[in-house]
């Protein structure tokens, strides 16, 4: 009988806290706060998506989001993370579409959702009062759930009348922590230090280099670029845009992550053409390597009939490699990926010359690292292939965040992006 009524207890007490937990955090309110949280913290990459430049609206909605952020019941923290994780990061799904994954689309916007929903619950529980929030939020700009870095908190005020410099970032969030408690009229001195903040967002003005740079416009679709039937036709394209460039008089053109779908370093025909029209014209473009049963995803950099090669550094999360340990790394591959192996990576950031400027070589995920931004590099040529989740906001959060590591590191990024956004991204 003893047992019976403990384990009666046991479940009456479950079920308290089923019905307390389900109250408090499903409420619909909670659910409402935590996405108007979250929609004042992402609607900044949405407006610029549809190319709307309105600071006024960004400055406004990052006030608005961070206040309420702080203040809110913790009820509404996991919401808000959930809604984050989506509205940021929903595209991330996308790519599973060429591994004959589509229905797994779905299950990976949720489980991106709860990642970010799981972090802020942890806010809302440690962070009970604003001031421990605040800290805790600061913290966010250096966590990377699985070595994923694209949650920025300061690359909200990217196109607002504030800095996103980090220390401005902390700076931010104290003067939140003084208009929520100081009393009174003094809340309006509060206001006041914090529109004082606009004036430190000063621009920094650079000097292109004395170079005259190609850098195509490609659509190519993903579904078309890794299929044998078109690899001839790609390759042919690329070598006239190069013809292009060198009838234009360029000094550099830049082609985009794997412009050539192949392993460039095996295939020596393709290699002798690059090289001999690289007499007229320097050559960076993306392909494969293969080595020693090692595949590499790398820049190919062509000047003067020789070439040089740069490798990746930092690898994309569950793109490029699985960041989990090695017995788990092998199952996801086996189930998920038909039982291909991680890319390879280099050790170390490599800088190649170009007439007298010194750039950095970046590819894609890693140009938004601070690895690849070490001792602050003047020019950086970053190469990427955005085509493996649009159409989304990706190739606009990934322009936002070189944006940001630019005006950051005082870094001229050269940006050349299959249907992405290429172009000058400029540190002002």
């Amino acid at each position: 009988m003893e047992v019976k009524k403990q384990i009666y207890l046991s479940y009456l007490a479950y079920e308290s806290f089923k019905k307390k937990f389900s109250r408090d955090y499903f409420s619909t309110f909670f659910i409402i706060k935590g996405f108007f949280i979250a929609f004042c913290l992402s609607f900044f990459i949405y407006l610029a998506y549809f190319d709307l430049h309105v600071k006024a609206l960004d400055t406004i909605l990052a006030i608005v989001g961070f206040y309420l952020l702080l203040t809110c019941k913790k009820e509404s923290l996991p919401w808000v993370g959930f809604f984050i994780g989506i509205l940021w990061f929903y595209w991330i799904s996308f790519s599973f579409r060429y591994y004959d994954l589509a229905y797994l689309i779905p299950l990976v916007i949720i489980g991106v959702g709860s990642i970010y929903s799981l972090s802020f619950w942890i806010i809302g529980i440690v962070g009970k009062l604003p001031e421990i929030r605040a800290v805790l939020m600061f913290a966010f700009v250096f966590f990377k759930p699985f070595g994923f870095n694209w949650f920025k908190p300061e690359l909200i005020f990217i196109n607002s009348y504030f800095s996103t410099n980090i220390y401005f970032y902390g700076l931010f969030l104290s003067v939140l922590i003084l208009i929520i408690r100081l009393k009174k009229w003094w809340k309006l001195a509060g206001v006041m230090l914090l529109i004082s903040l606009m004036f430190f967002n000063k621009p920094t003005y650079m000097h292109l280099p004395k170079l005259d740079i190609a850098i195509p416009i490609t659509n190519l679709d993903q579904n078309k670029k890794w299929k044998q039937e078109y690899q001839n036709e790609i390759v042919e394209n690329n070598f006239s845009l190069i013809k292009e460039a060198i009838k234009t008089k360029k000094d550099l053109i830049i082609l985009h992550e794997s412009a050539f779908p192949l392993y460039l370093n095996l295939n020596i025909e393709i290699l002798n053409r690059l090289k001999k029209l690289s007499y007229d014209i320097t050559i960076v473009t993306g392909a494969l390597r293969k080595t020693n049963h090692q595949i590499f995803n790398s820049s190919y950099i062509f000047q003067n009939g020789e070439f040089k090669i740069a490798d990746k550094v930092v690898l994309v999360p569950f793109g490029e490699t699985i960041p989990l340990p090695k017995w788990a790394s092998e199952l996801v591959n086996n189930i998920f990926f038909n039982g291909a192996s991680d890319y390879k990576h280099a050790d170390n950031v490599f800088d190649f010359n170009i007439e007298n400027y010194s750039f950095r070589s970046a590819i894609c995920y890693e140009s938004t690292t601070d690895k690849l931004y070490e001792n602050n590099p003047k020019f950086m040529i970053a190469i990427s292939n955005n085509s493996w989740f649009t159409p989304s906001i990706e190739p606009i959060l990934q322009n936002l965040l070189l944006r940001l590591y630019a005006k950051k590191h005082k870094t001229i990024i050269y940006h050349s992006a299959n249907d992405g956004i290429s172009g000058v991204i400029t540190p002002y």
